[in-house]
């Protein structure tokens, strides 16, 4: 393959797998229910959504996705949905299975379909356990989880078994908007609720998440594990300096270290290119890579957000593909390394 022309799509999501049948046989959200029109709709957390081929025929996303010029595409367990929250007695099984069907894809399509896993959240020992089978025999590349527990350090201690076991083999970590176990939505805003709760609020909640792993000690004590940060750390690119100033001001003797972000990992999904130049000149280009958030939004990052970005040539190629390469690579060292 011409390098020059590998395109990664590091943020989608995938509803196959077995959890079609699975959400059709619920009677509570998430499930799949039929309209009298006859159109199939996910009854979701927070709404509903026309359920679509695009969300489980891997082939539809395929055939776009190449059509587009995408070369690979990071598929994800559907974890903003609560399937991963729900009794694992319910729904472990279905989660595996699933698993091992990410895995299949990424063998029947040569390694242009990878995917991160999920997870039964509901019973720590059973995660534990399946993160580690999702790396030691499946050789997904890592996990997704809700960014719910990761608002706070707090919270981020409920994960701290599941982190030592994924910090065993090494694991990539997306942290993705999504509930607690046992944890209500949050109430709808009054109004424009599309706009506040879908980009306002959603784009606050990734700064939040980037910010609890920078202060907290994931970073060292957990030096297997990468943790990628949706929809490039959300509001950070635009208010750091703010933060900044607040330490220089507020506390002089602790400056904010800004230098932490670099140890993190970025997708453009759903964004454009003045907001990609701005996280460029925060992150640097090696820490960020191609998203879409397919098949909510149907994008091509590249020709929508890359493409028309003020960067380098360079720049646009490392976003393009070799961020997600190399990273990639170093996680299959450390599985390697695990194995041996």
């Amino acid at each position: 393959m011409d390098q020059s022309n590998r395109r990664i799509d590091m943020h989608s999501h995938f509803y196959g797998g077995g959890l079609v049948d699975t959400l059709k046989a619920r009677q509570k959200r998430p499930y799949l229910r039929t309209r009298e029109d006859g159109v199939i709709v996910m009854i979701a957390m927070n709404g509903e959504f026309p359920f679509t081929e695009h969300y489980y025929d891997h082939h539809v996303g395929l055939a776009e996705m190449r059509e587009a010029g995408l070369t690979q595409r990071l598929l994800t367990f559907p974890g903003a949905l609560g399937v991963d929250l729900l009794p694992a007695n319910e729904i472990s099984a279905a989660i595996s299975k699933y698993n091992d069907h990410l895995a299949q894809l990424t063998q029947e399509t040569d390694g242009a379909l990878i995917g991160l896993a999920g997870l039964p959240l509901d019973d720590m020992d059973l995660a534990c356990a399946e993160v580690k089978r999702i790396r030691r025999d499946l050789g997904l590349p890592g996990i997704i989880l809700p960014s719910n527990y990761f608002n706070t350090l707090e919270e981020s201690d409920e994960m701290r078994p599941l982190l030592e076991a994924a910090n065993e083999y090494g694991c990539h970590i997306m942290l993705h908007p999504g509930l607690k176990v046992g944890q209500e939505p949050p109430a709808r805003p009054a109004d424009n609720v599309q706009y506040r709760l879908s980009a306002i609020e959603l784009q606050s909640s990734a700064a939040q998440v980037a910010m609890t792993v920078i202060l907290s000690d994931m970073l060292d004590a957990y030096s297997n594990i990468t943790f990628q940060v949706v929809n490039l750390g959300g509001t950070l690119p635009f208010i750091f300096e703010r933060i900044e100033s607040i330490a220089r001001h507020r506390n002089p003797d602790e400056p904010f270290p800004t230098e932490r972000l670099r140890r993190l990992w970025y997708d453009c999904a759903s964004l454009g290119p003045r907001a990609l130049e701005a996280a460029v000149k925060l992150f640097g280009a090696d820490r960020i890579m191609l998203g879409s958030d397919y098949p909510i939004f149907k994008d091509d990052p590249f020709a929508h957000a890359l493409a028309p970005a003020d960067l380098t040539d360079d720049e646009k190629s490392q976003i393009a593909w070799r961020t997600a390469d190399d990273l990639f690579t170093h996680l299959e060292k450390l599985r390697q390394r695990a194995l041996s």
